[in-house]
C-alpha cells in the first residue's frame, strides 16, 4: 500500500503577498500537490503545473527571493517558504 501523501497548510505571514494560503502535499521530499487560496489564478495554476513531481529543495533553491513589484516578497517566495516549514529547513 502506498503511503499517503503528506499536506501542510502555510498561512502566508506577509501581507505584501497576494496568496493568502498555500497548501503543499508532499510524499517524501518530492511535490504532489500545491493549492494557492487567493491571488492570480494564472500564474497559481502555472507555478502548479511546473512544480508538480518536482524536488522541493530544488523548487525552494529556485524560489527563494522572487520579487513581485518591488515588494520584497512573491507567492513563488511564500511557496519556497512554505517548503521549507515542510521540510524544517531553517531560513
Amino acid at each position: 500500500m502506498a503511503k499517503a501523501a503528506k499536506k501542510t497548510v502555510y498561512r502566508v505571514p506577509d501581507k505584501k503577498c497576494c496568496c493568502t494560503e498555500i497548501r503543499v502535499w508532499l510524499r517524501g521530499e518530492t511535490i504532489e500537490r500545491v493549492e494557492f487560496a487567493d491571488g492570480c489564478e494564472g500564474n497559481h495554476r502555472g507555478i502548479e503545473a511546473l512544480v508538480k513531481g518536482a524536488a522541493a529543495r530544488e523548487v525552494a533553491a529556485r524560489l527563494t527571493g522572487t520579487d513581485c513589484g518591488g515588494r520584497g516578497t512573491s507567492c513563488p517566495d511564500q511557496l519556497a517558504k512554505a517548503l521549507g516549514a515542510a521540510l524544517g529547513i531553517k531560513s
